[in-house]
């Protein structure tokens, strides 16, 4: 019961924040052809990641990327343009490259973020205990380069039973 009225407070606080533009707006058509321009012409297992500079994050990523992957944030619900993509293929982190889910995995949890039930290689993510908004959740990020993906819930589908919750502009999709 506090778990739900917990939650149903998170919504009211996100809608609230996003009615006064706190959250910013999603990624226009020429923000999306930024997104893993970086990536192109670097070896993604060669770098590292992890002491990249925020100056560095802020000229490679679009201002979106940058607040919800680097500042923890969290773009609005039903913006995201992954969020209906049905295709065959791999998701990967949008900051460094790193494989994190497969589509075989996603599923439509009716929340507006990408859900998927799992992940593609357990090592590739960091589960992290997140205490904001007064509630108690378990945030993703990215192992390779610490990037913020969403959280983690105990209420998805078989076979794992967990709802990964992830943001549309902290993935890359690459169809197959």
């Amino acid at each position: 019961m506090r778990q739900t009225k917990l939650t149903i407070i998170f919504f009211s606080l996100l809608t609230l924040l996003s009615s006064c533009n706190f959250l910013k707006k999603s990624a226009g058509k020429e923000e999306l052809s930024q997104i893993g321009k970086h990536l192109e012409s670097v070896d993604k297992n060669q770098i590292d990641w992890k002491n990249k500079s925020q100056q560095y994050w802020k000229e490679n990523l679009t201002p979106l990327q940058y607040y919800v992957t680097r500042e923890h944030g969290t773009e609005r619900a039903f913006t995201g343009d992954l969020l209906h993509i049905k295709d065959k293929g791999h998701y990967l982190c949008s900051n460094c490259g790193h494989e994190l889910f497969d589509s075989h995995t996603k599923f439509d949890s009716g929340t507006g973020w990408p859900s998927f039930y799992d992940v593609h290689n357990k090592k590739n993510i960091t589960l992290k205990s997140d205490r904001s908004f007064g509630m108690v959740r378990t945030e993703v990020l990215c192992s390779r380069c610490g990037a913020h993906l969403g959280h983690v819930f105990e209420d998805g589908p078989a076979p794992t039973g967990l709802r990964y919750c992830i943001n549309s502009v902290s993935l890359i999709f690459k169809k197959d």
